[in-house]
């Protein structure tokens, strides 16, 4: 539910080495913080900034909150932006994928398990354009740190 109190960022502050940050609109972003929307917001991204965040109580934007902000990252991030999918339900972030490896970012997504129907992983490997990598967490996070060296 959209009016509930979303305990995310503790959740992710307990098993991150970076402090998660909930964005405010406008806010320039900065390296080594992990920054997270508030349960009824969709973060979009301008260049160095957050461009807007999203209000959306009514859902308006349905379930595409990561296709959102995978459309923005891939309209300003140039070659320098990495795309991925870790879980979720349904098709969500499979055409923001897309438009990030059509822009020169990498795309990775989780191996998907063996879950009653598809989600996000297999949704985002079957729609139109390839993934450069699909593996385990372990795989991905050597992916992440290679290709962030070399920039």
């Amino acid at each position: 539910s959209w009016d509930h109190i979303s305990h995310l960022r503790e959740v992710l502050a307990r098993d991150s080495n970076l402090p998660i940050v909930i964005a405010a609109q406008g806010e320039r972003f900065e390296a080594g913080m992990a920054y997270i929307g508030e349960p009824a917001d969709h973060l979009t991204l301008a260049a160095r900034s957050f461009g807007e965040i999203v209000d959306d109580p009514h859902r308006l934007h349905g379930n595409r909150t990561v296709d959102l902000l995978f459309r923005s990252v891939a309209a300003h991030g140039g070659h320098k932006m990495i795309g991925v999918i870790l879980s979720g339900s349904l098709d969500d972030g499979s055409r923001g994928l897309a438009a990030i490896h059509a822009a020169g970012g990498l795309t990775m997504v989780l191996t998907p398990d063996n879950q009653p129907g598809p989600g996000m992983p297999e949704n985002a490997i079957a729609y139109d354009g390839p993934i450069d990598v699909i593996g385990s967490l372990h795989d991905i996070a050597a992916a992440i740190e290679k290709a962030v060296r070399h920039q």
